[in-house]
């Protein structure tokens, strides 16, 4: 199985690094989740991803830990 590293970017002003973390915190706990994602595999290399509200939510439903191939 592979690793990708899987960034979403947010501009917040904030007074302080800790307090946009907190911002972007609230954010992702009230809203939907993010569909625009940077995914970067382990040679980093870095493409733009962005999923189906629809799909992303219907993958999300299913639980993955039960496909034998995730083992």
């Amino acid at each position: 199985m592979q690793k990708f590293t899987v960034t979403i970017t947010r501009e917040i002003e904030a007074d302080t690094a800790e307090e946009a973390a907190l911002l972007l915190y609230q954010e992702l706990a009230r809203d939907a989740a993010p569909l625009r994602y940077l995914v970067a595999d382990e040679t980093k290399r870095t493409r733009t991803v962005t999923l189906d509200r629809a799909k992303a939510d219907e993958f999300a439903a299913v639980d993955h830990t039960a496909d034998p191939g995730n083992w």
